[in-house]
């Protein structure tokens, strides 16, 4: 009966439709498979090419943008926005917004949205992607009030997810709300790929009805099944309005359908977007340049991966989760954090697993493993998930998990929204510590990088601002001539690439990873192998930690590789078993670092900044009475 209908429409020639485009590779492609670590410089060919083409818009900012500009790039989130717009002047520039927490990871204030909203207009922002990773409507309630005051657009979004609550009359019961609060979209976001065609075409028609033509539907919809150009077609059939897509050197996969292969998917048919193709071709092929320059960024996890059907895990998440189990030496572990992350994810009422719930999901799980005992180190992020602060979860929370947060037998709360239990002070807070550390009166920019990122921000405008690049350090062992290859050419798919061999790390501790620095067609770039043999005859040797390890009973340390963000007691003070003494921050989450005994602080190891690991220890307690061995 579909298809008789389909056929149908087609041939009749009053359903023309022009589907309208929007292109996400300045900002959401390269963040799919570059880890968006793409420089300004290399994105503005690119940006004034696609002026040209006529797409609804081009996303170039928001999401991780702002974060890894501070955190890897060393570059000003501000100066990235102002110097795109000046290439793009046809085009609507358009961000990606993650409610209440903004482009961070936490609930903010009302007053910090408008701020943060005003300031993005004026610097060029025209569209914004709006989002909750819990669906909950409330947190995005003052960010589609404060774009639409000053004259943007709001794409407000629904994430998809799959769990036993979330049904198509849920799905339909968002849009609704979204209707009645004036967007001017609706965006329909499946961000892990997992969401099959006629799934697709079941709720976006559902959706279509049931608003009642109030707002313009478009699908947002990464590929990691790779079923979501046929997912995109699906939805052009029920009725959308608008579907995103990728250049192709940057599409599919964890990342989203080609741009070409949707425009020539619907070239000559009622749904013909009116692009040209040679004109894209030629954009393109810049952005092939541009992953050639950044493949290093490129990991295994960026392709289509059918296993997501199963656990649900972006891409994305699973490389941070691999990064922090090598850091612990606990990589054997991944299949058991893979595992882990489907229970952490029911015990929290299923989140759709985005920015942060996806953070905060994965860290735990990934806790949880290492520890070897499930919730014995919570984090700070789950705990204030617990206590409502970041706003109400899809499904009811596992009250096991409740009461070793809340209390025995309490119920979490969910009645007051996130933002309402932010700091209300938060903007002045932050121009106060910006003006410390300036000297001077910072702008509203200077301000809300403090106020989303402090730790980054205190590093980028203090800094000399030089990007991260891998450096042989002056200790690296020169290679020996004559016993290996020290300077040769590799052809790796077909492409020929010149490599030299610079240095090797002289040191490297057990069980981790050593240090090779190779010259890769000029640029020096850091390979971390696992030695078995060399045949340059040089063995690794232990290297000897300035820092003091633990091996106390009293010894604090963190559960993974993090940077010391907050230290919340003195020396001399007296601490209670399992009190809060530190912050650690890892994978973008901050972790309580807990008293191991009580008693009173004898010595602090380290200081806010540090990069510690598990074998640190960052304070030391002694105990009010000598502990008895034997």
């Amino acid at each position: 009966m579909l298809l008789e209908e389909l056929q149908e429409r087609l041939k009749n020639s009053s359903t023309k439709k022009k589907i309208l485009i929007t292109d996400l590779t300045p900002r959401d492609g390269q963040q799919c498979k570059l880890a968006t670590r793409v420089k300004t410089d290399d994105l503005l060919p690119l940006c004034e090419k696609l002026d040209k083409v006529g797409f609804y818009a081009v996303e170039v900012w928001g999401g991780a943008t702002y974060d890894v500009c501070l955190r890897y790039l060393k570059e000003d989130p501000w100066e990235r926005l102002r110097r795109i717009k000046e290439v793009m002047p046809n085009t609507k520039l358009q961000m990606l917004f993650r409610g209440q927490n903004i482009v961070g990871y936490k609930p903010k204030s009302d007053k910090l949205v408008y701020k943060f909203v005003e300031r993005s207009i004026a610097n060029g922002i025209t569209v914004f992607r709006v989002f909750d990773a819990l669906n909950d409507n409330r947190n995005i309630q003052t960010a589609v009030k404060a774009i639409k005051e000053f004259g943007g657009e709001v794409h407000a979004e629904i994430s998809y997810t799959r769990s036993p609550v979330h049904t198509v009359e849920k799905w339909v019961s968002y849009a609704l709300e979204i209707a009645e609060m004036g967007a001017d979209w609706l965006s329909f976001k499946d961000a892990t790929g997992i969401i099959m065609p006629l799934e697709t075409y079941d709720i976006i028609k559902r959706i279509k009805e049931e608003t009642g033509g109030k707002l313009p539907v478009l699908l947002h919809n990464h590929d990691m099944s790779g079923t979501a150009i046929v997912n995109h077609m699906m939805a052009i059939l029920a009725g959308v309005d608008m579907v995103d897509t990728v250049l192709s050197p940057l599409a599919f996969g964890s990342s989203h359908p080609a741009t070409e292969s949707v425009v020539a998917m619907l070239e000559g048919t009622p749904f013909d977007t009116g692009l040209d193709l040679r004109l894209i071709e030629e954009c393109a092929q810049i952005t092939k340049e541009i992953r050639k320059k950044y493949r290093q960024y490129e990991t295994e996890y960026a392709g289509v991966n059918a296993k997501v059907l199963i656990h649900k895990i972006p891409g994305g998440m699973i490389s941070n989760m691999v990064a922090q189990l090598v850091e612990a030496n606990a990589v054997d572990k991944l299949e058991m954090a893979l595992e882990e992350v489907p229970n952490v994810e029911r015990d929290l009422g299923y989140p759709p697993l985005l920015t942060p719930s996806s953070q905060i999901v994965g860290v735990q799980a990934v806790l949880n493993v290492i520890s070897g005992e499930r919730y014995k180190t919570i984090t700070k992020e789950v705990r204030d998930y617990v206590e409502g602060k970041y706003g109400m979860p899809p499904g009811p929370i596992s009250q096991e998990l409740a009461d070793k947060i809340l209390g025995q037998g309490v119920r979490p709360d969910f009645s007051t929204r996130a933002a309402d239990l932010a700091d209300p002070e938060d903007f002045e807070k932050a121009k106060e510590e910006a003006k410390a550390v300036l000297k001077r009166e910072p702008t509203d920019e200077e301000t809300l990088l403090f106020a989303l990122f402090p730790m980054q921000a205190r590093d980028f405008l203090t800094s000399d601002k030089k990007p991260e690049e891998p450096k042989a350090p002056l200790e690296a062992t020169q290679v020996q001539q004559g016993s290996a290859p020290t300077e040769f050419e590799v052809i790796y798919h077909g492409e020929r690439f010149k490599v030299k061999l610079e240095g090797v790390s002289a040191q490297v501790e057990p069980n981790k990873p050593r240090k090779y620095y190779l010259r890769i067609d000029g640029r020096l770039e850091e390979v971390q192998l696992f030695v078995k043999e060399e045949a340059t005859g040089i063995k690794p040797q232990i290297q000897q930690s300035s820092r003091q390890r633990a091996s106390q009973i009293g010894d604090a340390t963190a559960p993974m590789p993090g940077r010391v963000v907050r230290i919340l007691v003195k020396e001399g003070e007296s601490v209670k078993e399992g009190q809060t003494i530190l912050i650690v921050e890892a994978m973008k989450m901050e972790n309580e670092i807990h008293a191991p005994i009580s008693g009173v602080v004898e010595a602090i190891f380290v200081k806010p900044g540090d990069n510690v690991t598990p074998d640190d220890a960052l304070l030391r307690i002694r105990p009010l009475e000598e502990p008895q061995y034997g």
